[in-house]
């Protein structure tokens, strides 16, 4: 696959993704680490429907799957944090554009802390 097609590929998904229902609210709401259902409860969507957002925007590059933890219920579950804070699509030429702000590390331990 040339580049050009995995660029084409990888705006697709995203464009895709980004234009589903609740994907939005997904990533306003992943800025610190949490499980599908903590995700679910927040924005009030039913799990099923939060579980295929996260594929998608996870198959995207837009969330990421940090590891797992203990649930309330002690079942191991995933927990998952978006990659960038801002997404910007150009339309102006033949294909789309994207300018991303990645979400460092650093970032995100920062927030962690802050949190706690």
């Amino acid at each position: 696959m040339s580049r050009s097609e995995r660029t084409d590929a990888n705006s697709q998904a995203v464009l895709s993704a980004l234009g589903n229902k609740y994907s939005a609210e997904i990533l306003c709401a992943a800025g610190t680490p949490k499980s599908a259902q903590t995700l679910s409860e927040d924005i009030e969507i039913p799990i099923a429907t939060c579980y295929r957002r996260i594929e998608e925007l996870v198959d995207a590059g837009l969330l990421t799957c940090e590891g797992r933890r203990l649930s309330e219920e002690g079942r191991r579950t995933n927990i998952y944090r978006r990659t960038l804070d801002e997404i910007e699509v150009d339309f102006s030429g033949e294909r789309p554009r994207f300018s991303k702000t990645r979400r460092t590390e650093a970032k995100n331990q920062l927030h962690d802390q802050l949190q706690d």
